[in-house]
């Protein structure tokens, strides 16, 4: 009879599968041997892989790239990297070295792009594609750096106002472009996304505002729906619209010549996990060039802004089992040396769900459990996952603790709990730990940041 755990996850999944192996009763993500990193750094750690970021932007270039040569697509594809999904400096450090642009959401991330080119690490001909409502703060920085000469700055207008603020305190030619406020999804709180200018706008305002204006050019059209790009009717139908709206828009607007689609391109979030990376990208790619072809327009480059893609699938959280607790008959507890709520405020906030595997005792029988974590907190815990919506793991023994891996936590966590500061309970941000590989395909490991101490929690609150 199979009943090991190793039994339970290659009779539900293929695997092994997609940087996730077991090797002499241990789990390698990516080759990575997390064991090795668990002994020399302890629990609870988070881990950044960053050669994943890397691949993940390669794979985006390269499939895009295919898809146009494939349809014979006269324009250029563009890859931005929304920082908002990880400010880190690691982070955008690698992702630079893939030749990729920048997408700005707020006042401070200009101080960040000028750290950046301060630290010579940009140049002022990169893309930086500005989104957001833009308090004056924003609108002033981002007028600083087109003044200063960054020639790509393109701010794009979340309202029809914030072109005021630009007329009176930019002083070059400038490029603008304009977000669509995209419908939102049928069982969706609201009918239309707070963020961008209606489409019944847009034409007018180009005409009254834009149209031969002495010193901006509509440059960029952007398109983003919550749902992010998926294979549905919904998705299709938005971006049908906003095509039409940039061929139209094209028709008056001879500058205009990019279509920003944003971001949204789905990650894996389960082993079971399927998405046709290729289909999706080729079809976009293809309705944009038969709707322009059809009105006898220019094709537009395509720019895309993936925050999630590019840095989700490097993150990983590890943690330990402290403890098994019976609470009764049929509800058993593995409490583990962290908290989920501060370290993985997705699973708390917005019932995410991410890939759960333990790193050793796959040989082991297994049994339904729930997580707990480490606050007193009734919300911290973790109990659902692909398998059945259940969480199975194995049965733990009196030998090693077992240890548990959340897989593809490298977007938001840290900016939705703050990284440092002060979090429920005085549960201290882990050691976080970074691994890149080298040249000969060997990794080589560092420690980012200590545990978090209590002094540090106790002079944050003015003891």
């Amino acid at each position: 009879m199979k009943n090991k755990y190793i039994d339970l996850i290659e009779q539900t999944f293929y695997f092994p599968q997609n940087g996730f192996e077991v090797k002499d009763n241990y789990l390698h993500f990516h080759d990575l041997p997390l064991k090795d990193l668990i002994e020399e750094y302890g629990t609870p750690l988070r881990i950044s892989f960053l050669p994943k970021i890397s691949s993940q932007i390669q794979k985006a270039k390269t499939l895009f790239n295919n898809a146009i040569k494939k349809v014979n697509y006269d324009g250029k594809y563009i890859y931005c990297y929304c920082t908002k999904s990880s400010h880190f400096s690691f982070v955008i450090d690698e992702v630079l070295k893939n030749d990729a642009h920048l997408e700005t959401s707020s006042a401070f991330d200009v101080d960040l792009i000028m750290n950046l080119y301060r630290k010579g690490k940009i140049d002022k001909n990169i893309y930086i594609v500005s989104n957001g409502f833009k308090p004056e703060a924003y609108t002033d920085k981002l007028a600083g750096l087109v003044n200063d000469g960054f020639e790509n700055i393109i701010p794009v207008l979340d309202n029809m106002n914030e072109l005021n603020a630009y007329e009176q305190k930019i002083q070059k030619n400038c490029k603008i472009g304009i977000r669509i406020a995209a419908e939102e999804e049928p069982n969706f709180e609201f009918y239309t996304s707070r963020l961008g200018i209606r489409y019944n706008d847009i034409l007018k305002f180009h005409e009254e505002k834009l149209h031969n204006h002495p010193k901006f050019n509509l440059n960029m059209l952007h398109f983003f729906i919550n749902t992010g790009i998926r294979d549905s009717t919904y998705y299709w139908s938005e971006l049908h619209k906003a095509i039409k709206l940039y061929v139209e828009l094209r028709k008056k607007c001879p500058t205009l010549n990019r279509l920003n689609i944003g971001g949204g391109m789905p990650i894996q979030y389960s082993l079971g996990f399927e998405f046709d990376y290729a289909y999706m990208i080729e079809e976009i790619v293809s309705q944009i060039q038969s709707a322009c072809k059809e009105a006898n327009v220019p094709v537009p480059d395509i720019f895309t802004e993936f925050g999630n893609f590019t840095v989700g699938e490097s993150g990983i959280m590890i943690f330990s089992v402290l403890r098994e607790k019976l609470q009764n008959d049929s509800e058993n507890w593995y409490m583990i040396d962290g908290s989920l709520m501060t370290t993985l405020p997705d699973i708390w906030g917005i019932s995410q769900r991410f890939i759960l595997l333990p790193i050793n005792k796959w040989k082991n029988e297994y049994q339904r459990v729930n997580i707990g974590g480490l606050s007193c907190d009734i919300h911290d815990y973790y109990n659902a996952e692909a398998h059945l919506n259940q969480v199975y793991l194995p049965k733990i023994n009196n030998s090693e603790p077992l240890h548990l891996g959340f897989f593809h936590v490298g977007a938001y966590q840290d900016q939705m709990s703050g990284y440092g500061g002060i979090k429920h309970c005085l549960i201290p941000s882990p050691k976080y730990v970074l691994v890149q590989k080298k040249e000969d395909g060997s990794f080589e490991h560092r420690l980012f940041a200590n545990e978090q101490t209590a002094d540090s929690m106790l002079n944050i609150l003015g003891y």
